[in-house]
């Protein structure tokens, strides 16, 4: 599928970025060429420690910010397929600094866009969502729901060009910079995991998992879809004695921002969700066809009207047990309880 073309990944320095990274130099190892887009050059050196352009001759390691237009341009030349994972994500961060989130997340998204719209090569881009970004309550989730719309939106504007906009939308992100499981790992020394709320409830996905539901967009995407995987959510009480049972766990509560359970899919978007099997799909609202339209054609069914995603009504949960698999697993092999 990716042989013999060439890639650009923003934001490819980050958690998903390195291991989109290797399992494409992995499974594809004729790659044309492969850029990793982002801004700080100490982590694109210690990158190109494990995937140098003398062992990987396909990658390049390009100096960039997605708010610098001209740089994004000059960046996507010869480009053929755009994975856009840049983003300011930390919600604390976002509720203090709010334009500096907006400029990233929203302008930085325009930015992307309009630069490949520039440029008559590129074919396939696929945005990064997150389920913050379903009603959102926080700005890190209104930025990426602005976000969402700008690139499903960037389908109206194609013309006749072989060019598609898709956008990917999953929960947390397993062992990822920032997020509660490595939080937990370090916290448990001092004996004390904090709660932010007993019944709070999140989305659960793996980097692979992500990675690879990225790479079966890039094959799949008619272009206006935004995808949203089927998954397992964990109870925080569970994920907390998973990880330190024999920690304190004092309720502190929730941060600015932050909700109880997250959403992928409300209620209000089961007019335009599909089915796929392994996905859903939410389809535009508008354009040339119905959603009925694109089940014909691609072999699926509607959801039932007022069907909603939400990790606190997930009939997946993981159990104690489960999560201690997954964290030896994917995010820290040497953790034992």
């Amino acid at each position: 599928m990716l042989n013999d073309k060439s890639i650009l990944i923003t934001g490819g320095t980050g958690s998903f970025g390195k291991t989109f990274v290797r399992t494409v130099l992995t499974l594809y190892p004729d790659i044309k060429r492969l850029v990793v887009y982002s801004r700080d050059e100490l982590k694109q050196f210690e990158m190109d420690q494990e995937f140098s352009a003398r062992r990987y001759p396909s990658i390049r390691y390009f100096i960039g910010d997605v708010r610098d237009f001209i740089r994004l341009r000059r960046a996507l030349e010869g480009i053929e397929i755009v994975v856009h994972a840049a983003a300011l994500k930390q919600v604390p961060t976002a509720e203090y600094n709010p334009f500096e989130c907006i400029k990233t997340n929203v302008l930085g998204a325009q930015n992307v866009i309009e630069a490949c719209l520039d440029r008559d090569c590129v074919r396939r881009v696929v945005a990064l969502s997150t389920d913050k970004a379903a009603a959102p309550i926080n700005l890190y989730g209104a930025t990426k729901l602005c976000s969402d719309k700008l690139f499903i939106a960037a389908n109206n504007i194609k013309g006749a060009r072989d060019l598609q906009f898709s956008a990917v939308r999953y929960g947390n992100v397993m062992g990822s910079r920032g997020s509660v499981i490595p939080f937990f790992l370090a916290k448990r020394a001092s004996g004390v995991l904090p709660i932010t709320d007993p019944e709070m409830t999140r989305f659960n996905i793996t980097l692979q998992e992500g990675v690879n539901m990225v790479l079966w967009c890039i094959e799949n995407a008619r272009g206006g879809e935004l995808f949203v995987p089927k998954i397992p959510s964990y109870r925080i009480t569970d994920l907390a004695q998973a990880i330190g049972p024999q920690c304190e766990h004092p309720v502190i509560g929730i941060r600015p921002g932050e909700k109880v359970h997250e959403e992928m899919i409300t209620s209000s978007d089961s007019y335009y969700t599909v089915d796929l099997g392994k996905y859903f799909a939410i389809l535009p609202t508008t354009g040339k066809h119905s959603p009925q339209h694109y089940c014909d054609k691609n072999g699926c069914k509607m959801v039932t009207p007022g069907f909603a995603y939400n990790s606190g009504t997930n009939p997946d949960f993981l159990t104690v047990e489960k999560l201690r698999e997954l964290i030896r697993l994917h995010v820290e092999p040497k953790f034992t309880v």
